[in-house]
């Protein structure tokens, strides 16, 4: 028993299990490897703007510090509770690992509904949260970034309240932050241009032509939409997109530009054509030649991974595809090339990376050199990934978390226990 519990914990303990025993990891090394090293829960009550007083439950779990700080995005959803942070600090170490960052995973939440919330008083709930962090948090213990429901804006703000306490500025403490506030160019874009990027590849050694090629993306925030833009831009054509607000479907090709803008506008794709609404339920088995689930976790079950009917299949959200889901994808891997979230997302935390270490050092990059960094690390990981995946006739979501457990388990092993 532990206090972590739910269906995205629990996705993520049966993963791991079957890392565990592709590995041949002794038992009794597995739950250290698994269980989160510290978990946080904390009360962040704020005024409302009514003069009332509510209080929101805020969450940060830093999986293991082996490796150096923590790293990872702190959500603000309605879903969110310890189980689901816990697991999603976890898949973090994995990927972190696997792209050969000197960090553990981390992840943070609170649970409310930011649409709920006036922009004065989700700016007293991320100072809050923030303020309850301090003591468990630091450049080089666990450093923040953005993920569903906060943003550049918000970083600025944690940012703000850590270097107050502090008495000085410090920028390293997050990152996703504005470039004005020592954020990294590139870094609002590194997640979906990740993604686009590893698509594109898998596209190319497919021998599949990129000009029409056809893509559906589900999620249309900051990854899903930057992933349309960046693959419309080099000659695919998005047939289908959808949110939490509804879908939108022509064969012909969306003018992604034009969807990208009213959504930043809107915050969301509702409003944006009548004409061209869909079935949301329908848009992960549309044909296509690129799939993007680049929303919530657990959106591929096995009936949905029977039914799909693209030829790649990239991440772009965490844990989009569930054990059972994943065996009927094993069955399927000469029809659906999978690109599993461990990878496909990693750009996110790659660029994270990269703005820490600007941070630390006070020397800044061009976009270009940030971009070709990214892209070079990301096609490193993709090569081992494929290579460990043909060489043991395993899966790429097995190759490519087995390579991240590895690295913790081998840190691990050679510090040792203490005391």
């Amino acid at each position: 028993m532990t206090v972590y519990s739910g269906p995205v914990f629990d996705m993520a303990a049966r993963q791991f299990g079957v890392i565990a025993d592709y590995l041949e990891i002794p038992h009794d090394e597995r739950d250290r490897l698994l269980l989160p090293k510290r978990a946080i829960t904390v009360s962040c009550p704020i005024h409302r703007d009514d003069g009332s007083v509510a209080v929101f439950e805020g969450y940060r779990v830093q999986h293991h510090l082996t490796l150096g700080p923590t790293k990872g995005g702190t959500r603000f959803a309605p879903s969110v509770d310890l189980g689901e942070v816990a697991a999603l600090a976890v898949w973090m170490s994995w990927k972190c690992a696997l792209v050969g960052l000197p960090y553990g995973g981390a992840k943070g939440g609170v649970c409310v509904d930011p649409m709920s919330v006036s922009k004065r008083e989700l700016q007293s709930l991320s100072r809050r949260y923030m303020q309850e962090m301090i003591p468990f948090v630091g450049p080089h213990t666990d450093v923040m970034a953005p993920d569903m429901g906060t943003n550049e804006q918000v970083m600025a703000w944690f940012m703000d309240t850590y270097s107050m306490y502090q008495g000085q500025t410090v920028t390293e403490i997050v990152t996703g932050k504005p470039v004005s506030s020592g954020g990294t160019l590139g870094r609002r874009e590194a997640t979906g241009r990740g993604v686009a990027h590893l698509a594109r590849r898998v596209l190319a050694d497919l021998g599949i032509d990129l000009n029409g090629a056809t893509v559906v993306v589900q999620g249309f925030g900051n990854v899903g939409s930057q992933a349309a833009l960046e693959l419309h831009r080099c000659g695919l054509k998005v047939i289908a997109v959808a949110d939490h607000t509804g879908a939108l479907h022509d064969p012909a090709g969306l003018d992604i530009p034009a969807l990208v803008k009213h959504a930043a506008t809107r915050g969301s794709i509702a409003g944006y054509s009548s004409q061209l609404q869909f079935d949301p339920a329908e848009v992960l088995t549309l044909p296509c030649d690129v799939l993007v689930p680049a929303a919530m976790e657990r959106v591929i079950d096995a009936d949905v991974a029977a039914r799909l009917r693209c030829r790649v299949l990239a991440e772009g959200a965490n844990g989009p595809t569930v054990p059972e889901a994943d065996r009927v994808l094993d069955r399927r891997q000469d029809e659906v090339f999978v690109i599993p979230d461990v990878l496909c997302n990693a750009g996110g935390v790659v660029v994270s990376y990269f703005e820490w270490v600007q941070d630390l050092q006070q020397l800044f990059w061009e976009e270009d050199e940030v971009m070709r960094r990214e892209y070079q690390i990301l096609d490193r990981a993709f090569e081992a990934m494929v290579a460990r995946a043909r060489r043991d006739n395993v899966s790429h979501r097995t190759a490519a978390m087995a390579i991240g457990v590895e690295k913790v388990r081998a840190a691990k092993t050679t510090r040792g226990l203490f005391p």
